[in-house]
């Protein structure tokens, strides 16, 4: 590092520090102030955003040990949520946004009523804000860790404290998000994230650019990995017999994770920039932007570095480590102090989402709901700031125990699986209630800790999912059916606050003499169509850069046929009536 590259990072840490700071008046109203912005929440902010908030420094890394194991086709593992974020635009952005919560946890005591409904709204609350958002900053505050060691930054920094001196540094960084994100609350951490998810975009195409343009090109790069025998690398899905992702592991990906993870529905930080957003109309819009940036814009220069990273090293221990040594292989002064500030960018981005949105689940889910419900709204605040810091401490200390971004990665993903059917289906059937619920979320967690257990080998990830989506059914199913339904008095508020379509509440209809906003039928229709225009409109951008002209073409033609779709129902005029009441 340069100085002009310490410099360009100093003036981008100083400027983030100033937005935050000045935004802070905006968080001084109150808890909707704090953590939903006070839902005024533009949608071209809310939906880059979320984009920010999912890349974070350890994507790149990610990608890259992906790809060096499994190919491009390792990437389903999260493309295949693209399944359930596309139903977040046209079904559940409206939904979430109409029912005007503060957090996810918090609509569990609309939906449902009584002890069973409050027992779940706490459960949900103390896991998400405390294990699973500790680990998920944990492995962000771990590729951190990765990107300082393989760039050799603040060497000889440290060297006093004990233990990994990087993950002190790393520490240091969210100290210093802590502050921004503490004193202005989601307009900080949303304000900034544009400007981080920008600066981080262009730090991946510099990399990618330097990259490709060393190894002569993209059709050099092709003939290099064919040379070492990494021609399936390319292949957009695995072929039969594959060792490198098995058939089954993908057939999983595309049959089980995306409707049986615990954010089938949204849920998360996703849910509070849709409840942020100014108007419903903003909150579909946001998801939508999300989608295209996610999926469209980031994916490949992340994939293309990742292939080049393979021929440059391809005996590398570590293939996450690809990345980082590409930046130090290839990137003259400046570039690679942007880049630098670029990955400090993308960890800020996510580390102060994920702070102030467990912090929201333990004030106004947990003080405000049960230790002290007549707290100030000051109160509950300062109590905020406080939480911020607890879930930071809790963080660093999971970070010294992580290793590798991948594992912790489908760990989190794997233990997150099960819930997400009853999730799906508390919007559109009225039988659902807080015990089914509840027991689908503690037995997807710990079916999912059990087939970790050695008594199950080596189980292959694919199977894990299975065994934990469908055992977690086999539990959910027989409570939902063994216990009480909710009462009608609470099926009624909830209805009439959200108004969803499909036919699982005509008798609730029939009582409030209201029809749903929209056609869940219709709604599904368009999910279709926007489904063929985000993968044809991936699979193009992929097909060209990787100069593929069949599939590029091909994916262009589906991108049409989605885009045309979506204009023609975009045309219908859908009016509530009694048709509304069927799917």
């Amino acid at each position: 590092m340069a100085p002009l590259d310490w410099a360009i990072v100093g003036v981008y840490l100083a400027g983030t520090l100033a937005v935050g700071l000045w935004l802070s008046r905006r968080a001084s109203g109150g808890i909707v102030d704090f953590f939903v912005g006070s839902r005024a929440l533009p949608w071209w902010l809310a939906g880059t955003s979320m984009a920010a908030t999912t890349f974070s420094v350890d994507t790149p890394l990610y990608v890259t040990g992906v790809v060096a194991r499994r190919g491009i086709a390792g990437n389903w593992e999260w493309w295949a949520f693209a399944l359930s974020h596309l139903l977040l635009i046209y079904i559940f952005a409206r939904l979430w946004r109409r029912a005007e919560v503060v957090t996810d946890a918090e609509m569990t005591e609309i939906r449902y009523g009584g002890r069973p409904a409050a027992v779940l709204r706490a459960t949900r609350a103390f896991l998400f804000a405390v294990p699973i958002n500790c680990i998920a900053i944990g492995y962000v505050m771990l590729a951190m860790r990765k990107v300082i060691e393989a760039l050799g930054l603040f060497g000889g920094v440290g060297e006093a404290l004990p233990g990994d001196q990087r993950l002190w540094i790393v520490l240091a960084l969210s100290v210093f998000v802590l502050v921004y994100a503490g004193l202005a609350g989601l307009w900080g951490v949303v304000a900034t994230d544009f400007f981080q998810f920008a600066l981080a975009m262009i730090g991946a195409l510099l990399v990618a650019g330097f990259a490709i343009a060393d190894v002569g090109g993209v059709m050099e790069l092709k003939r290099q990995l064919a040379e070492i025998g990494r021609s399936d690398a390319l292949r957009m899905v695995p072929r039969p017999g594959s060792p490198d992702l098995p058939m089954g592991t993908f057939l999983a990906y595309l049959g089980i994770q995306w409707w049986a993870w615990r954010r089938s529905d949204g849920g998360g930080e996703f849910v509070q920039r849709m409840s942020a957003a100014r108007t419903e109309q903003d909150a579909e819009k946001a998801a939508w932007l999300f989608n295209v940036l996610h999926y469209v814009v980031r994916a490949w220069p992340w994939i293309l570095v990742a292939l080049v990273a393979i021929v440059v090293f391809p005996n590398l221990e570590d293939p996450e480590m690809g990345y980082p040594l590409l930046m130090l292989e290839y990137l003259p002064v400046g570039a690679l102090g942007l880049v630098v500030a670029s990955f400090v960018a993308a960890f800020m981005s996510t580390v102060s989402t994920q702070i102030n949105w467990g912090a929201s689940y333990l004030v106004n889910d947990l003080y405000a709901r049960f230790v002290n419900p007549s707290a100030s709204q000051k109160r509950q605040v300062a109590l905020g700031r406080v939480a911020s810091v607890g879930i930071v401490a809790c963080a660093a200390a999971a970070a010294f125990f992580a290793q590798d971004i991948g594992t912790v990665f489908r760990f989190m993903i794997a233990i997150g699986t099960g819930p997400g059917a009853v999730l799906i289906l508390r919007w559109f059937w009225w039988r659902v209630n807080a015990s089914a619920e509840l027991a689908s979320m503690i037995a997807g967690f710990g079916i999912a800790l059990a087939t970790y257990l050695p008594m199950w080998g080596d189980m292959g990830f694919g199977l894990r999912l299975t065994v934990t989506a469908f055992g977690t059914a086999a539990v959910w199913i027989p409570v939902m059916y063994l216990t009480r339904p909710e009462s009608d008095d609470t099926l009624d508020a909830f209805y009439r606050r959200v108004r969803p379509g499909g036919s699982g509440w005509r008798a609730v209809r029939a009582r409030t003499g209201l029809e749903p906003v929209t056609l869940l039928r219709h709604d599904l229709a368009r999910t279709v169509a926007a489904t063929a225009t985000l993968f044809g409109g991936m699979f193009a951008i992929g097909g060209a850069m990787l100069l593929e002209p069949g599939l590029a073409v091909g994916s262009t033609l589906l991108f049409v046929a989605g885009l045309v779709g979506l204009r023609a129902l975009g045309k219908r005029q859908v009016a509530a009536g009694p048709a509304a009441a069927e799917l």
